[in-house]
């Protein structure tokens, strides 16, 4: 078992007991580590102590961000969309596929592809000569690699697992104000809606939420939360269209194509890394 999984592991111990108010002993104890081992490994993973991270999963907590991501977003927004995305941490650049490309399926091409950890266990990652196509977070292989294929069937699949875990580094690597983030370039298959919901996305900044209802707002679409909702599952880019930053109205986070524990996971790292709390690297899975 890697790290996220015991962490994954705890989240839905946390789920099922809340009530309980568990204390160190009790989750340590239930990732089956000593209290200090484990104390030592959470603060390693999240860069907070067990107790802080917790107070990031609540209702309440999500709330909050979901209030200070609404001024965010619109004044984002406001700005236009036509333009790439841009992370506050991390500039991604977002190219769409044309109809000529998405007909070519990819023939001539070579996309480089492999398996590489992450802080969020194993993903996939794959790169066209245009910019990463695909990113997921995957249980088995053979399937990730097959939809990979299938999305792009003329081109050749290169597995580069090495070339692919140097990627990924660059992709979660914590925020450090003493370095220059990366500009990352990504190409993606989408309709013209679709591309529309992920460059809205790509506004949200880290440690913000939004909802399916403010999002369809933004976009000038009030009335297709519904749709918006369906656009968000469909992203091809798991993490870097940031597809996790956006919840219910209530508070409640709602579904992820990658597991609620993930969801909760990622929102919660990136919850602690904003509040300038210890910025410890991550161990990758």
């Amino acid at each position: 078992m890697n790290d996220y999984e015991r962490i994954a592991a705890v989240i839905r111990f946390l789920d099922e007991h809340h009530g309980e108010q568990p204390d160190l002993a009790m989750l340590a104890a239930h990732a089956g580590l000593s209290q200090s081992h484990f104390h030592r490994l959470f603060a390693t993973w999240a860069g907070v102590t067990p107790k802080d991270f917790l107070q990031c999963l609540t209702l309440a907590h999500a709330k909050q961000l979901l209030r200070a991501g609404a001024p965010v977003l619109e004044v984002a927004l406001g700005a236009g969309l036509s333009g790439p995305g841009r992370l506050h941490d991390l500039c991604v650049s977002l190219e769409a596929a044309s109809p000529g490309e998405l007909k070519a399926g990819g023939a001539g091409w070579t996309i480089t592809y492999g398996l590489a950890g992450s802080p969020f266990g194993k993903c996939l990652v794959a790169e066209s000569p245009r910019g990463i196509c695909r990113l997921a977070f995957v249980e088995h292989e053979k399937p990730a690699v097959a939809e990979l294929q299938t999305d792009w069937p003329e081109a050749m699949l290169k597995r580069d697992d090495g070339a692919m875990a140097r990627l990924a580094a660059k992709i979660f690597a914590r925020p450090d104000i003493s370095q220059a983030r990366p500009a990352l370039r990504t190409f993606v298959r989408g309709t013209a809606f679709q591309v529309r919901v992920w460059r809205a996305l790509l506004q949200i900044q880290p440690g913000a939420l939004t909802s399916y209802g403010r999002l369809a707002e933004g976009i000038g679409r009030p009335a297709a939360s519904r749709a918006v909702g369906t656009a968000v599952g469909q992203n091809p880019l798991a993490y870097l269209i940031p597809c996790h930053r956006v919840i219910r109205e209530t508070g409640v986070l709602g579904g992820y194509h990658w597991g609620l524990e993930r969801k909760r996971a990622i929102i919660a790292w990136e919850s602690t890394a904003r509040t300038g709390r210890r910025n410890l690297a991550p161990q990758a899975a």
